[in-house]
């Protein structure tokens, strides 16, 4: 959050992106946190948390929406690289939101079948969200980070066998574009 804060600020330290450093961790890797957030160009994670080569582990999609491939990237940062944190981030204006909402409403317009399927995994939020009253896509993008905290304990034994003996903390939070501002939501276990 310090480096988020440097970020918004524009005194960034760029720390950790020297030569020296690239050939120093180029044998092995130590990040402090794994990162799954959305794909979208505007959400660079070393930028917007002005880390460095090496800080974070990061696994991005559209939507941030879970796969098994999304689940195992996360459970080797856990298991193998001892990750004290994961990050899910999700954004206002989100795309991924926007499609599913205007699938719901029946007005998405695409032929990629893919694109259904990743529409179809945030659809139970955006349907949920409706009942509720909800339309906003930034309430509904609030929702699904949330959503998404829950399913990747739910579905990882790992993940949350490693939150409840106290190694691992899930945060979920949404980041502002505009702002450059990231602000947690969730927390699943103790952050240190």
């Amino acid at each position: 959050m310090q480096g988020n804060q440097r970020f918004i600020s524009g005194e960034v330290s760029h720390p950790r992106q020297d030569v020296e450093h690239r050939t120093e961790i180029a044998t092995s890797q130590k990040p402090f946190a794994a990162l799954f957030g959305c794909s979208d160009s505007r959400l660079a994670a070393e930028i917007i948390f002005d880390v460095g080569l090496g800080d974070l582990f990061v696994v991005r999609n559209a939507g941030q929406v879970i796969a098994e491939t999304i689940l195992g990237s996360l459970e080797y940062s856990v298991e193998v690289l001892e990750v004290p944190l994961i990050v899910v981030l999700g954004h206002d204006g989100c795309g991924a939101i926007q499609a599913t909402m205007e699938a719901e409403s029946g007005t998405l317009e695409t032929t990629g079948e893919f694109i259904d399927d990743l529409v179809s995994r945030i659809r139970p939020t955006v349907v949920s969200a409706k009942l509720a009253g909800t339309d906003s896509i930034d309430e509904i993008t609030d929702l699904h980070v949330k959503d998404t905290v829950a399913e990747l304990v739910n579905r990882s034994k790992l993940i949350d066998s490693a939150v409840r003996s106290g190694k691992l903390a899930v945060v979920g939070a949404t980041y502002q574009l505009a702002l450059g501002k990231v602000t947690p939501l969730v927390t699943v276990g103790k952050v240190n």
